[in-house]
């Protein structure tokens, strides 16, 4: 078996914190966490669904892959109630240029869910990850006539 790990996201943080066996525990901590987002990023990174929005092929392009997975590590570890601080820039920052769809962010998910059956992750730690990841989703997915066009 493996164990991995705004204001809406900042809130199931401070409830994962709070509870006695928080998801990073349940996780099994830091490093299996790191195992999944190696995965998960190296997955998303040559996705023709994402890449599709030249944007985001761009940024794949432009960004340090390991410096990328680091900071999901840590995003992911903070956010599960792990001992983490994340120390990039908001999601709002961060994803404000690409323009990203709806249909865009189901392919994420979609690459999600295929890391999470790899690592055999369970049903209701794979739902709490996705609950995580969905209260970020307003300020990633933007809603506009051009990213319309691209769905």
């Amino acid at each position: 078996m493996w164990y991995i790990g705004t204001s809406e996201w900042e809130s199931n943080v401070m409830n994962q914190k709070g509870s006695e066996s928080s998801l990073y525990q349940r996780l099994g901590g830091i490093y299996p966490i790191a195992a999944v987002v190696d995965d998960f990023i190296d997955r998303i990174m040559v996705d023709p669904r994402l890449n599709a929005n030249p944007l985001v092929e761009e940024a794949h392009h432009r960004v340090s892959k390991a410096g990328f997975k680091y900071l999901v590590t840590e995003m992911v570890g903070w956010a599960t109630g792990g001992p983490q601080k994340y120390t990039g820039r908001s999601m709002a920052e961060s994803h404000k240029d690409l323009k990203i769809t709806a249909n865009e962010w189901t392919a994420f998910l979609d690459d999600f869910h295929q890391t999470m059956q790899a690592f055999d992750v369970p049903g209701a730690e794979e739902a709490e990850l996705v609950a995580i990841i969905n209260s970020t989703r307003g300020d990633i997915v933007v809603e506009t006539a051009d990213s319309a066009q691209r769905d």
